[in-house]
Parts: structure tokens; C-alpha cells; sequence
């Protein structure tokens, strides 16, 4: 294990694009970090970084406390599990495994304890005598770990290793992943464009926005009090609710809409951002209910039910909102029903810059 440390590393290309600005951060030995955030955000490219197949342009990158920029990635003591399992068709899963440590010159005997040490880690032992072409994707995706585990690496860095699985297989190899996680207690950096993943896996998360760093923080920190408007947004599935409008008080505080169509009280909800100023409100889809001291009338556009929760679409005046309820009977797309929110759980954003607007102490 050892921890990794990006000081203000910068990467631009030739053509002048900048990938990568200014990012700094420190993972600590056996954490699992994840970067995330939507394609083009720079999440792959500063992995590559960290594992030398990218160079640094500006900053340093630093592994057990050794900065490795001009170390080549066979010196870092890195192993590296890509979206492409890229096993070799004519070679077994055994010989797939052991190919890297028989380059180093290890002893047989010890291939063999590392191989097979993996192999049962990862519940492949049977697979070890079979060729690519007879293994599944999920089976393929594991030899790859495996192959990354034998080398006893100090850091592991995994760019989307699960992006070619369909959805059952991806939940269940997520899931192998936070296992050998916990059992060998590497040091890991996950790369991954999809939040559900980020949250479930990482001990920390890196939201990335067009090769800036957003927020680092732990997974239920970035859903609870996300730094600005992007991250309220990425984390969460549905995304959270955003209505421009306004603060005001006549005697309680008020929140209205742009439009006035919503007007919803703020009761009980100390430390508010200064009253008569712009904002956007952030509701989160469970903190819209139905029939809990009503405030508003939702026109239903589209329902979704998905088994344990029902996911409720529809719009408050120009507003665009969408409710995540418990099973119970809804009314049909056409019609009206009453909305009432969970206004302790409200965040507000600047409307100028997306920046959450923090609030006073004891406003939570």
C-alpha cells in the first residue's frame, strides 16, 4: 500500500485544450478513491497521470511519497485493470494471470501462490486451465482483477473496468470489487462515469467538470451538502429539483418561484439565506410528498414505477419537478395532486455563480 499525492498537476495538450487544472489532493494508504463525472471531464486522463502513460505538464504526482513524473509506469509500483479486459486469446486464464510476474523473473513456486492465492479471492480456481473465448464477460473482467492482484502492486488504478458489463453483471463484479477491497486493503483509484457506482464503492469521491475539481468529499456528504449546483445535480439519481425564484418575508419566510406559481413556505428552517434575495432552490425527488400538508398542485406529466418507489413527473407552473414516493395508488398522467415538501432538507444555490449558498449555524 502507499498513499498518492497530486500537487496543483496541470495537464494541456499541443492544440492549447486544458484537461486537467489545477488538481490537488492526497488518497490515503488502502483508501478507495473514485473520480467521477461526465465524458470529456478529464477523470480518465488524470488516472493516466497517476500511472505515467499521460505526462504532467505542470505540478507533481507523487506515490508513497516519491514523486514519480519522470518515472516510467513499470517503476511506480502501479497495477492498472482497463475498460478493455485485454487478456491474451491464446494464452489460459493461469497463463494470463502469471505472464507479468514470469517478465519479472519470479520463482515458479511463488507464480503459482499469487496466481492461485487470486484466483480463490476471486472465485475463478475453476477457471484457471480455460482460454478467454470460454469465459463470460464477468469471468473475463475478474481475470483481469486477478491479473492486477498477482503483481502486489503499492496503488490500483481502475479506469471503468465495468463499462462493458450488461446490468446484472455490473452490480454483482461492483460488488466483487468492494469485497477485495476490504480484504486486501489496497490502495485504489476507480475511475467511473456512473454516480451509482461512485457512491456504493468509494470511500471518497472526486466530482470532476470539464478538468476541474468540483468537490472531494466522502459519498453521503457530496448527496447531503454538495458544493455547488453541478454536484447537486451529477450525485443523485433522479437528479435533484432546481427552481430560480426568490426569498422573501412578510412577516415568515417565503420562498417564490420566478413565475409565482409555487410559494412555498419556509417554516422552521433557521439560518436561511438572507431574506429579499435571488436564489435557486435544490429539492431533492424524497423530499417532494404527496398529501403531507399540501403547499402546491403538481400537473403529472409521466409516472414511473419501479417496484419499491414510484417516480413522479410533472410541473408547478414553469416548474419542472419530480417526486420519488413509496408504492401507493397515484393518479393518472393528466391529472393534479397536492405536493407539500420536506423543507429542512432545501438547499439554495447562487443563481450567478452555482454556488451553494451556506447556511447559518443551526440551520440544519
Amino acid at each position: 500500500m502507499a498513499t498518492v499525492a497530486l500537487s496543483n498537476v496541470r495537464k494541456v495538450y499541443d492544440n492549447g485544450f486544458v484537461a486537467i487544472e489545477g488538481a490537488s489532493f492526497e488518497i490515503d494508504e488502502g483508501e478507495l478513491l473514485v473520480f467521477v463525472g461526465p465524458s470529456g471531464c478529464g477523470k480518465s486522463t488524470l488516472l493516466r497521470m497517476i500511472a505515467g502513460l499521460e505526462t504532467v505538464t505542470s505540478g507533481t504526482v507523487s506515490i508513497g511519497g516519491r514523486v514519480v513524473n519522470d518515472i516510467p509506469p513499470k517503476q511506480r509500483d502501479i497495477a492498472m485493470v482497463f475498460q478493455s479486459y485485454a487478456l491474451y486469446p491464446h494464452m489460459s486464464v493461469y497463463q494470463n494471470m502469471a505472464f507479468s510476474l514470469r517478465l519479472r523473473k519470479i520463482s515458479d513456486g511463488e507464480i503459482g501462490e499469487r496466481v492461485r492465492k487470486a484466483a480463490a479471492m476471486l472465485g475463478i480456481e475453476e477457471l484457471l486451465d480455460k482460454k478467454p473465448r470460454q469465459l463470460s464477460g464477468g469471468q473475463r473482467q475478474r481475470v483481469a482483477l486477478g491479473r492486477a492482484l498477482v503483481r502486489e502492486p503499492a496503488v490500483f488504478l481502475l479506469d471503468e473496468p465495468l463499462s462493458n458489463l450488461d446490468a446484472k453483471l455490473r452490480l454483482q463484479t461492483r460488488a466483487e470489487i468492494s469485497t477485495l477491497h476490504r480484504k486486501i486493503g489496497a490502495t485504489m483509484i476507480y475511475v467511473t462515469h456512473d454516480q451509482i457506482e461512485a457512491m456504493t464503492l468509494g470511500d471518497r469521491i472526486v466530482v470532476l467538470d470539464r478538468g476541474s475539481i468540483q468537490q472531494i468529499d466522502t459519498p453521503m456528504n457530496l448527496y447531503r451538502h454538495p458544493a455547488n449546483q453541478f454536484v447537486a445535480a451529477f450525485i443523485g439519481s433522479p437528479s435533484m429539483n432546481f427552481i430560480p425564484g426568490r426569498i422573501a418575508a412578510n412577516g415568515s419566510p417565503l420562498f417564490r418561484s420566478a413565475d409565482g406559481a409555487l410559494q412555498i413556505p419556509l417554516r422552521g428552517s433557521s439560518g436561511l439565506p438572507s431574506n429579499d434575495r435571488d436564489v435557486v432552490l435544490g429539492i431533492r425527488p424524497e423530499d417532494v410528498n404527496l398529501g403531507e400538508n399540501p403547499s402546491a398542485k403538481l400537473n403529472l406529466d409521466l409516472i414511473e414505477p419501479v417496484g419499491n418507489e414510484i417516480f413522479l413527473y410533472g410541473s408547478a407552473g414553469e416548474s419542472r419537478l419530480v417526486a420519488r414516493v413509496g408504492p401507493q395508488e397515484v393518479p393518472e398522467p393528466g391529472q393534479t395532486v397536492g405536493i407539500g415538501f420536506r423543507t429542512e432538507n432545501f438547499h439554495f444555490f447562487d443563481p450567478a455563480t452555482g454556488a451553494r449558498i451556506e447556511m447559518k449555524p443551526g440551520a440544519r
